[in-house]
């Protein structure tokens, strides 16, 4: 799950870690009020779920709170289209508003899982290439990248954090400043669930002072249930609708660019279909799995949620029968099509528990369907039905 960066912001402030004097806005009224508050420079900055806002056109500065007031009704309401946005962009309904600050240096701090073998723990990362994409500096320039590894079952220390304010190049003077700032980081990450925590960029001002100019954390959504507070935050606007309604019904999904819809019951074999599709020349159109107890109205509903894409062309229904029963599936396949009319292309392969009386429930109703047996053999003849 991803919050905003205000949101984000305000769990920092939570955690003693400084950030610049502002606050969020909804409307370019709001925005000149914040901006006559603060009595100077301003930087109002679009707050979307997607990076590089700047460089289309989602942050700017004002010196005066009338000009604030006339940036914020330009970026208000504008369809923010970014890197990470796709082409479709977003739409802005809030900005955030700060000061503007006399920096002196931008550094990079992030806190990530490594799953390498040789870690498989929280890695903290510190840069001086602040406020660059960090996958840029680690394709171009690795050797800025500072890593440090935290165990979990130590935590993390002092030491560790004057490391990497060292590795900065900072003045002994601020290490110590520094190095409580990466542990309260490291907190957050923690207690909070997080799977991603980045300050870029992360400043010295001429003053001498670190401040947070940028948040993003993200959360694990498995551990949720334990932060009703974090669970709050979230914004289903900034949400891919079929993937909000998918998560209503208890489904996992999650959409692609292709055009062959995919339902399969268990990640790893969701992962592997998709991989087939790509190698068989096709794009497959999702991930969905509809988990090991699905239902025929589970069935149904995901079939709902592969339709309602409009780039779907062709379905792949790939059922192994462990849990779920391949009798259990047809029925749902027949149950969803005649209700839904469903007059779509589709290879069906069912191996399993009950396969067999899945197949003749198939083959007695009057569905247009293809079989497979094979996995690739199903990715294969779904291809050629486009």
């Amino acid at each position: 799950m991803k919050i905003h960066e205000y949101q984000a912001k305000r769990i920092f402030v939570e955690y003693g870690i400084p950030i610049p004097d502002g606050d969020v806005a909804n409307t370019p009224e709001e925005v000149r009020e914040i901006t006559n508050r603060i009595g100077k420079k301003v930087v109002i900055k679009a707050q979307i779920h997607a990076g590089g806002r700047g460089k289309g056109g989602g942050v700017k500065t004002a010196d005066s709170p009338q000009e604030a007031e006339k940036v914020a009704r330009e970026i208000i309401g504008m369809n923010l289209i970014t890197h990470q946005t796709g082409p479709e962009g977003k739409r802005v309904k809030r900005v955030l508003v700060e000061e503007a600050l006399d920096v002196e240096k931008e550094l990079y701090l992030g806190i990530v899982i490594d799953r390498s073998r040789d870690q498989e723990q929280p890695v903290i990362m510190a840069s001086e290439a602040g406020g660059m994409d960090i996958e840029e500096v680690a394709s171009k320039s690795p050797e800025k990248i500072i890593k440090v590894g935290a165990n979990p079952v130590v935590s993390f220390s002092s030491f560790q954090g004057r490391k990497l304010a060292y590795g900065l190049g900072m003045d002994k003077s601020i290490v110590s400043k520094a190095s409580k700032i990466i542990e309260m980081l490291y907190r957050i990450f923690m207690e909070k669930d997080a799977t991603l925590i980045e300050i870029n960029p992360f400043v010295l001002t001429r003053g001498g002072d670190l401040l947070a100019l940028d948040a993003k954390i993200n959360f694990d959504d498995d551990g949720l249930y334990r932060h009703p507070e974090i669970k709050g935050l979230r914004d289903l606007d900034e949400e891919e609708p079929l993937e909000v309604e998918a998560s209503n019904t208890g489904v996992n999904y999650i959409k692609l660019d292709g055009n062959v819809g995919c339902m399969v019951n268990g990640a790893g074999l969701a992962m592997a279909t998709m991989d087939l599709i790509k190698l068989a020349g096709g794009e497959p159109a999702n991930f969905l799995d509809v988990g090991g107890g699905a239902t025929a109205e589970r069935i149904e509903k995901a079939f709902r949620i592969l339709t309602s894409d409009k780039n779907v062309k062709a379905i792949l229904v790939n059922i192994f029968g462990g849990i779920l029963r391949c009798d259990r599936v047809a029925s749902g396949i027949i149950e969803a099509a005649s209700k839904m009319n469903l007059n779509l292309p589709m290879v069906v392969r069912l191996q399993g528990t009950n396969v067999e009386e899945g197949r003749k429930l198939l083959e007695g109703s009057n569905l247009k369907f293809n079989v497979a047996e094979g996995l690739f053999e199903a990715a294969q003849k779904v291809v050629a039905l486009l």
